[in-house]
């Protein structure tokens, strides 16, 4: 987390003060540090049970906030002290069974002498004051550049409910929550039940009263207070309430959101057979938020950023907010109802959540293609994350709090996600239902491990998952299969489905599949035949292929039944490459333009294959899924094309023609608004040749048009940036003409977006030192913008002149800044410019660095896997 401000470190005086006035102690209950480990969370939960908490706030919009904790619990033994947690804090008073004590408090968590404490039933007592969060975790505060009003709203996953209020703040002591706030009476204040009173407290407050909780994890529980906007809707089981600030209230289509929650609420009642448990249903969209949404029980958040356009939505955009609505809901029950018992089981949560969003998305909603969305997005970053060498299990050990989000990726989220799919294949659907019933039932309300769920999966099944379990769920690693098959007089005679694994991470596992064989007809690939198999060894024999007619194309894992990269034949892979376009089966095609995507990147395609490729075959795709997918592939290979800086005029070349193909896609998209907006999306992407910034200015301008585009705000955004990227004449002024004209946060951080990515060397300097002050005022949020957009790839000189400092300072860095805001700057800011000296000075840095925390090393041999990647794809090119 970000260091807080220096008031901050006034409140830690008193708190000091008092530490070291108290009587020596026995022997610490655990490491004086921010983090809690699990061991100690596990000796605390050994002796604590039946917790209970009633909150009390005092919130006045004021960058501090007052609060009041009554925890009640059941204490096993009072043989050694006991800690309670509570970050950054000034503590007014502590009051332990009715006695007032001496706080010994280091700023992370309060300890409570056994001497205070009792057998059985204790209640403590702590009144204190803090400052609110800015930087997305426990309590955080904005103010509204529009309008000056302030909102605040909570977030605690993994742990940090604890900057919030006093608790213990683990996952396996669940607890209930029995909250009041007193707050502006123009505010309003959600939680995760509904409020039985918010009357007038004084001239100019309201004071709010909730009952108590069912049992729930303290990360589960939230309170958002704000003078938000509300929507809602009575018209389904359960209540619906939508919030947002009252400044973008204009974006949001509270319609669209109540369609899909109300179908979401439905297909899960039924299909974990379970009705919703937290009575009403609210949801809220939040400033600043660190992630995409967060599962709070009843009240859930949401990023503004990835759910709030000046335009109406694309079909897109509808489908990504059913499939993130869901993939909440979904943790309704698999999160909320039934927990973890530590972080270590967190993958879990959001594996199911993503493979259940998913299905309820193709199942409950217009968007029948959501798993080949999945399948292009999610899955294709879990098989890129588990090739790379910091690639991990699923179920990794999570020594203490600190490494909690240390292994949060795609291999948690979709290959987790594409392991449940695969298992749903190889059990069956139905018997896949009942185990995930049956766990959920046993476990409602309490805490459960992972072998707790595999157990009744295992025993809907009659069959024991030990096997697999260990295959897929600890050991890291995606295996590779290819058909292996011959022909004679025009037939198949033999078929096997041959399985390899890296010499890195060697196991081999057990999945079912389709093979498919296809035949040209024409100019099309038809199927010929398709046969389900289940194989588990290095190779495994198909006899149902044999005899089929000699195939031109065959696709090992045909409908995606299985998590595993596909090596095609050679006369596959050439079909692939000249008949894509003859495949009627949109998942098909997909799955064959990842083949060929994967040639490129493992350096057996030269790239420029395959923007010839896409530029012969991309604009005759009338599937909007995945033209999308096929687009966001050229954007990639414009990327390569720019880190490359090739010296020849292909690149160029190249250029043009991606930029002419996409202004003609949007030009011939005219009455299909999806279509256009995706097609001029990539447009501006890619646009970088004068003749192509030209006519993004003239759009801007007013000077140009495209028949049917509207250039909505957004999109003035986002010319502008580009404008500014490549230093267009006059770029400038247009950033400030637009600044005037959009007053609004997201205007804010776009203006920092393009103002940062512009090529000035004394700019970078300054946005670069800002970025490291780890003492900034400038939120977190404006200072994440201005990390993704300081480099872009084509600014390889400006970069290098920051290479060496950014490297040097990494290590400084990483300890003083924090675990929030290493995840964005590793990533971002590690320097990397696709050449063999780059890829030296990345292998020197990781040598040397050691003893980088976990994430943040990760980050580095990942950026170092990465620029060998781009090396090689640059030395397969056969144009320059």
């Amino acid at each position: 987390m970000l260091p807080l401000a220096i008031a901050t470190a006034l409140a830690f005086a008193s708190a000091t003060a008092a530490l070291a006035a108290a009587p020596a102690a026995a022997a610490a209950p655990r490491a004086e540090n921010a983090f809690l480990s699990q061991a100690d969370a596990a000796a605390r939960a050994a002796r604590v049970s039946n917790v209970d908490y009633v909150l009390d706030f005092t919130l006045t919009g004021k960058e501090t906030f007052n609060a009041v904790t009554t925890l009640t619990f059941d204490l096993k033994d009072k043989d050694s002290a006991l800690t309670v947690d509570l970050d950054k804090a000034t503590i007014k008073s502590l009051t332990v069974n009715g006695k007032t004590v001496t706080p010994r408090y280091n700023g992370w968590f309060i300890t409570l002498a056994a001497a205070d404490l009792a057998k059985g039933r204790n209640t403590v007592v702590v009144a204190f004051e803090r400052l609110h969060s800015t930087n997305g975790e426990g309590l955080h505060r904005m103010v509204d550049p529009v309008d000056g009003r302030v909102y605040t709203y909570s977030h605690f996953e993994p742990a940090a409910a604890h900057q919030m209020f006093a608790l213990f703040d683990q996952p396996d002591l669940k607890a209930t929550y029995q909250l009041n706030v007193t707050a502006p009476a123009d505010w309003h204040v959600i939680s995760t039940k509904r409020e039985t009173g918010a009357v007038a407290s004084g001239a100019d407050a309201r004071r709010w009263t909730f009952p108590a909780t069912k049992k729930l994890s303290p990360y589960n529980f939230s309170m958002h207070a704000g003078p938000y906007t509300m929507w809602e809707d009575k018209s389904g089981k359960y209540p619906m309430r939508l919030f947002a600030r009252q400044s973008v209230a204009s974006q949001i289509k509270p319609a669209e959101w109540f369609k899909y929650t109300k179908s979401g609420l439905a297909f899960f009642d039924e299909y974990f057979g379970i009705p919703y448990q937290f009575e009403k249903y609210d949801q809220i969209l939040v400033p600043d938020f660190l992630y995409g949404a967060m599962e709070n029980a009843g009240a859930i958040t949401f990023a503004e950023r990835g759910f709030m356009y000046k335009a109406d939505m694309t079909a897109e955009q509808r489908q990504r907010l059913a499939a993130v609505i869901m993939h909440e809901m979904a943790h309704q029950w698999f999160g909320d109802l039934v927990t973890m018992q530590w972080w270590n089981g967190l993958w879990l949560n959001e594996s199911f959540a993503s493979f259940m969003g998913t299905l309820a998305t193709a199942e409950a909603t217009e968007f029948k293609d959501a798993w080949r969305s999945f399948y292009s997005e999610g899955k294709q970053q879990a098989y890129a994350q588990d090739q790379r060498s910091t690639t991990h299990p699923i179920e990794v050990p999570v020594p203490s709090t600190q490494n909690a989000f240390d292994n949060i990726d795609a291999i948690t989220y979709s290959k987790g996600a594409s392991t449940l799919m695969q298992l749903r294949h190889l059990l069956g659907a139905d018997v896949f239902r009942k185990g995930v019933h049956n766990y959920l039932v046993k476990y409602q309300y309490r805490n459960a491990r992972l072998d707790d769920f595999i157990g009744s999966l295992g025993q809907a099944a009659g069959r024991d998952m030990k096997g697999w379990t260990q295959q897929w769920l600890y050991q890291p690693g995606v295996n590779t299969i290819a058909a292996n098959y011959r022909c004679a007089g025009g037939k198949i005679t033999s078929f096997a489905l041959d399985q390899s694994a890296s010499k890195e991470f060697p196991t081999l596992r057990e999945q079912r599949v389709q093979v498919a064989a296809f035949r040209l007809d024409g100019d099309q690939l038809k199927l010929d035949r398709k046969v389900a198999v289940t194989y588990k060894n290095a190779s495994t024999a198909v006899p149902g292929m044999v005899g089929a007619a000699c195939p031109d194309l065959v696709y090992p894992n045909y409908e995606d039944w299985g998590f595993v990269k596909v090596q095609l034949d050679q006369r596959s892979f050439d079909s692939a490459r000249a008949r894509i376009k003859g495949v009627d089966d949109p998942l098909l095609r997909a799955m064959l333009w990842q083949s060929l995507w994967d040639g490129v990147r493992d350096g057996k395609l030269p790239l420029n294959d395959f923007i010839a490729t896409a530029l012969d075959n991309a604009p005759g795709e009338k599937d909007y899924t995945l033209l999308g997918d096929v687009l966001g592939k050229v954007v990639a290979s414009k990327h390569y094309l720019d880190l490359m800086r090739l010296d020849g005029p292909y690149s160029a070349q190249a250029t043009r023609d991606l930029e002419n193909m996409a202004w003609q896609g949007a030009v011939a998209s005219k009455g299909d608004d999806n279509f256009q907006r995706r097609w001029f999306g990539t447009y501006v992407a890619v646009a970088s040749s004068r003749p192509a910034l030209d006519r993004l200015a003239a759009l801007l301008n007013g000077k140009g048009t495209i028949d049917g585009l509207t250039v909505n705000q957004d999109l003035r955004w986002a010319i502008v940036a580009r404008l500014n990227r490549f230093d267009y004449p006059g770029a400038a002024a247009l950033l400030d003409a637009e600044q005037a004209r959009d007053k609004s946060d997201s205007g804010q951080a776009a203006a920092i977006a393009a103002t940062v990515a512009r090529p000035d060397p004394a700019l970078k300097a300054e946005w670069l030192g800002t970025i490291q002050d780890v003492k900034t005022k400038l939120p977190f949020s404006k200072v994440r913008t201005a990390m993704g957009s300081l480099y872009p790839a084509e600014q390889a000189a400006l970069a290098e002149r920051s290479a060496e400092q950014r490297l040097a300072r990494l290590p400084e860095l990483d300890k003083s800044a924090g675990p929030v805001f290493m995840r964005s700057y590793g990533p971002s800011l590690i320097p990397a410019s696709c050449t063999p000296a780059s890829v030296q000075r990345l292998q020197a840095a990781a040598g040397s660095m050691q003893d980088l925390s976990a994430g943040t090393r990760r980050a580095l041999l990942d950026t170092l896997q990465e620029d060998r990647r781009c090396v090689t794809i640059k030395g397969a090119m056969t144009a320059k």
